[in-house]
């Protein structure tokens, strides 16, 4: 009986380690977006435009633009027009309208800790 039990366990974890979520970032590479994000405790919704080289944010009554470069179809950087920020994202899985991303500072400063966000986005176009 226990044997058999760690056979199920052992069947269950080879399953699930080989699941990978899917991924057609190359659907996501353009279009409008929307997405949702939080400050001060409240959750705002943003709306930004991408196409293969440039970024267009609308948030907070705000504009805000950014240059894309594609590392590879799941991967990119966004530059800041104005400014040196720049935000590394990874596509880490997708579905028929949105995709879940991994972001962070693309710029790394020994004094201060990475911190990794995760993100949403719903394409609306």
């Amino acid at each position: 009986m226990i044997k058999n039990f760690f056979i199920a366990i052992g069947i269950c974890a080879t399953l699930t380690s080989c699941y990978e979520p899917e991924r057609n970032c190359k659907a996501y590479k353009t279009g409008t977006f929307t997405f949702t994000y939080e400050i001060n405790g409240l959750e705002k919704e943003g709306k930004f435009i991408r196409d293969e080289k440039y970024s267009v944010d609308y948030y907070e009554d705000q504009i805000d633009s950014a240059t894309v470069r594609w590392y590879n179809d799941c991967e990119f950087v966004l530059q800041d027009i104005n400014s040196k920020n720049a935000i590394q994202y990874k596509i880490i899985s997708t579905t028929d309208s949105t995709y879940t991303f991994q972001y962070k500072s693309a710029v790394k400063d020994p004094n201060k800790e990475l911190i990794v966000k995760t993100g949403t986005a719903y394409k609306t176009n």
